[in-house]
């Protein structure tokens, strides 16, 4: 059953059309991920639908009683108001029959009139339904399962309005999600989480009876969640039923198949215009003209203005141009910190722990909010000193470091002054870098302090990529990015030629370019050889234990001559499908380095049918990969 249609709408803002005619429908129990670029008109849509916004044109109709939730803007609350005062509101109806039930109970305890009595109770039995069928008794434990899967569970006796906008954010989550509306809008849920909150909310969801409606920018979030893709692009929406990696995979082929019918008829368009001008030629050189000729030129050239057109697909889209700018190389021991301990107002965030990041490293460091990672970028930015242990960084560090909360010092300072300030060159080049950050024309003379999050992101980026750094420390740097952004920087990441070192929720990211995890976990720093998905595997056989060892790394191939017990023989296989599927990645992404530039159709099929025997064959080592670990 259809639980929201929304027929041709169309939506203008400052007299910039930002879609027209726009119309799909939304089904009980879909999981639908809404996805496109920054400033497509996502979130417009969210406020349409949970009419925070007006239409321009068309109708949008729910099913009747749907109840919509949807979290706009952090909305204010009486001074005194606890978190827990904020959650309990999803709960208003229940808090109210769960009062009158306390009333009539103390009235029937003093009530001496039989008449009055056997009225009480009729009422008391009817709210003690009541309340039971609505799950009043489940009500607390429902507020703690929330609360602790966001982990919000220390916010909860403090005052809501002194809280960060993050915080507040979060406890406004837990307030939609327990109020179980029918249509669930969620726009970019993930934004203030640590990895196991997000990884909480997906098996949530997973559960959730009501309809989801989602954007995000976590590409592993949109795959564990939703089951159809809605791609919004140039002012139309495409429906793709995949989750987000068959989406991409299933655009890559329409584009392509676009793009091969465009050219067929650019093709046939051409032979016609030919035929019409040959057929003129002729009918003007027969003595007398040829009325004819002239009338089957006439007929095929109104064929060919009846003909529909095919747009041209555009198979690469303006993406920022991000290259890092050679320099010196540092020595090899970057950052270095031994048996460190850090507390901050009496809660101690880690003990002992020791940390190294050598030259050319992609290290990340990965935990729970609150457990200490950003400390540990502002010990090696020398902002907070060690209560125990040694802080220290190697010789010839040139550090560039990139917040998630970047605020330049003038917010109304213009942005080509900002790049300026920190880059050293004439106007007109500084303009030229900038359009590659996708800051074209008159956007330059912004105020910087009018900027979205993502484009002070794209700014500080362009401000690192063009200054003499050679280690880069990276604290949430895909924050507010969308994913078409994301891709490029873990591309110009991919090519740095100095060393990283960043703090990261989005699992996708810390994949695909980190070698080595840190981890912290219950005050320690755990060190894993690998990427997220080896480490938290890791850190699961870790815990329970009393003293786990602080370094674990993959196992190692060992040479033919040694002996090894049978029971091991599979270490030595998952050890071989891992070498094979890092070759596999590699040549995955430099066969689609190749499609974005390719421009041969001819060349474009072979890439694509061999990028697809890759994927199947990767796909087959992932499950092997699977089998092997869980046998």
């Amino acid at each position: 059953m259809i639980i929201c249609s929304v027929q041709q709408i169309s939506k203008m803002f400052g007299g910039n059309s930002i879609f027209e005619n726009l119309s799909f429908e939304i089904k009980e129990k879909d999981r639908i991920g809404l996805v496109g670029r920054n400033g497509c008109g996502k979130t417009t849509i969210f406020k349409l639908l949970a009419n925070e916004e007006t239409i321009d044109k068309g109708q949008i109709h729910f099913k009747k009683g749907a109840r919509i939730g949807y979290l706009a803007q952090i909305p204010r609350y009486p001074l005194g108001t606890t978190g827990l005062d904020v959650l309990q509101t999803a709960f208003s109806d229940l808090i109210k029959i769960a009062s009158r039930l306390r009333e009539l109970e103390s009235k029937m305890a003093d009530a001496a009139d039989e008449g009055m009595l056997a009225s009480d109770l009729a009422e008391y039995g009817r709210l003690q339904d009541e309340f039971t069928l609505s799950g009043g008794y489940e009500m607390d434990a429902d507020i703690s399962r929330v609360a602790k899967g966001l982990g919000i569970e220390g916010l909860l006796k403090e005052p809501f309005m002194q809280l960060s906008g993050g915080e507040q954010t979060k406890i406004c989550l837990g307030l939609v999600l327990l109020q179980k509306p029918d249509l669930l809008l969620l726009d970019e849920p993930t934004n203030h989480l640590d990895i196991l909150a997000v990884e909480w909310l997906e098996g949530y969801l997973a559960e959730y009876g009501g309809t989801i409606v989602c954007i995000s920018h976590d590409r592993y979030f949109l795959d564990n969640v939703v089951s159809k893709v809605f791609d919004l692009e140039d002012g139309e929406l495409t429906i793709y039923h995949k989750n987000y990696t068959g989406f991409v995979k299933e655009k890559e082929e329409r584009l392509l198949q676009e793009f091969q019918a465009y050219q067929e008829q650019q093709k046939k368009i051409k032979k016609m215009k030919e035929a019409i001008k040959r057929l003129r030629e002729w009918a003007n050189q027969a003595n007398p003209p040829n009325e004819g000729l002239h009338k089957r030129a006439r007929n095929m050239e109104r064929a060919l203005e009846r003909m529909e057109k095919v747009k041209r697909p555009i198979l690469e889209r303006k993406q920022m141009d991000l290259e890092f700018e050679k320099t010196d190389r540092s020595g090899k021991d970057v950052f270095c910190m031994e048996a460190v301990s850090k507390s901050f107002g009496g809660k101690t965030l880690f003990e002992e722990a020791s940390l190294l990041v050598q030259y050319l490293d992609r290290t990340a460091i990965v935990g729970p909010n609150g457990a200490g990672k950003s400390t540990i970028i502002r010990m090696l930015l020398n902002e907070v000193e060690a209560e125990k242990g040694k802080v220290k960084v190697g010789s010839n560090v040139k550090i560039g470091y990139l917040s998630q909360h970047f605020s330049p010092a003038e917010p109304n300072r213009r942005l080509i002054d900002a790049f300026r300030d920190e880059v050293h060159v004439a106007e007109g080049e500084a303009r030229h870098i900038l359009a590659k950050f996708l800051f074209y024309g008159p956007a330059v003379f912004r105020s910087v302090g009018q900027l979205s999050g993502g484009e002070k992101m794209r700014l500080r980026l362009a401000q690192l990529m063009h200054q003499d750094i050679n280690f880069l420390v990276l604290d949430e740097p895909t924050n507010h990015l969308d994913i078409d952004s994301r891709e490029v920087l873990e591309d110009a990441l991919e090519d740095f030629k100095g060393t990283i070192l960043a703090v990261s929720h989005d699992r996708y990211f810390l994949n695909k370019l980190f070698n080595k995890t840190y981890w912290l976990y219950n005050r320690k720093l755990y060190s894993f050889e690998g990427g997220y998905t080896w480490a938290k595997m890791k850190l699961e056989e870790l815990k329970g234990r009393e003293e786990p060892p602080k370094e674990m790394v993959p196992p190692r191939p060992v040479k033919p001559t040694e002996s090894r017990p049978v029971a091991q023989n599979s270490e030595k296989q998952i050890e071989e499908i891992e070498a094979r599927l890092v070759k596999a990645e590699r040549e995955l992404s430099t066969l689609e380095s190749e499609l974005e530039t390719e421009t041969e159709l001819e060349r474009l099929q072979e890439l694509f049918i061999s990028k697809e025997r890759l994927e199947k064959d990767r796909d087959s080592l992932y499950e092997l990969l699977a089998k092997l670990i869980d046998g």
